[in-house]
């Protein structure tokens, strides 16, 4: 098939969000997402980028229905979101946050979840052979894991469920410098791998120009620029952009 005419991994139609906020006496609409669209090939590495608080979170949140928008329509390979089983799409949409978020037990006993829950027969050493751990890491506890070892760990929990896309905020925020670089490199190699879309929300510039193909830049809960990584880092097409790199942005982008 011509890739021009390939139906998108995720695309964004129009999004916005509004949350109710107490400022003094009177609860006003503060708007966190506005009109963002944009469109992630299959296949591709998307970073998510912007300033803190400029709802790349929230975003991501609203790709796995931990929130839902108030205005716009959200695609996933052609089909409105809200209309799929939630869990179903969580299945299809992986996602690891920040801070590993360890389930009791072993770490098979983390692996294997979501399979068992649907009833599907789970190797858990072949996934962690996919993420670089060794397999006899199986029997540990989970919490014995160091934190670089657990966010692989998480990584392996969500590929577990053979997704389409995997969803990754801040992966390495909570890791030191090394094991920060290892998470890159195995993001690629899955890319590579498994040709799983990834959307990736990081602050680190040499960690997006690394590993994404694409770019998509959030100032405000608006979406700046959108378009090749290359290209991005090579030049901004924007002026908040190029302060942006050079680090000179402010959260508000002045």
């Amino acid at each position: 098939m011509d890739s021009m005419t390939c139906v998108p991994a995720i695309e964004l139609n129009r999004v916005s969000m509004t949350k109710p906020v107490l400022l003094g006496n009177s609860l006003t609409e503060l708007d966190i997402i506005r009109d963002v669209s944009f469109s992630v090939p299959e296949g591709e590495i998307l970073a998510l980028i912007g300033p803190s608080g400029s709802g790349k979170s929230t975003l991501m949140r609203m790709i796995n229905r931990m929130e839902d928008p108030t205005s716009g329509q959200i695609l996933l390979f052609g089909s409105d979101i809200s209309g799929l089983d939630v869990r179903e799409l969580r299945r299809r949409v992986g996602m690891v946050s920040q801070t590993p978020a360890l389930l009791p037990g072993k770490v098979s006993d983390n692996i294997v979840y979501g399979p068992s829950l649907r009833g599907e027969p789970c190797n858990p050493e072949e996934y962690l052979e996919l993420v670089g751990l060794e397999p006899e890491l199986v029997s540990r506890p989970a919490s014995s894991l160091s934190v670089g070892q657990q966010q692989r760990m998480c990584i392996a929990r969500a590929l577990a469920n053979r997704p389409n896309i995997l969803l990754l905020d801040e992966p390495t925020s909570a890791l030191d410098r090394t094991a920060a670089r290892n998470i890159i490199e195995l993001i690629c190699n899955l890319n590579r791998q498994l040709g799983l879309t990834v959307i990736i929300v990081t602050h680190v510039m040499e960690h997006a120009q690394a590993v994404a193909t694409r770019v998509a830049m959030l100032v405000g809960g608006v979406l700046i620029e959108e378009g090749a990584a290359a290209d991005f880092f090579e030049g901004p097409k924007t002026q908040i952009g190029h302060r942006f790199l050079k680090g000179e942005l402010t959260e508000d982008g002045r």
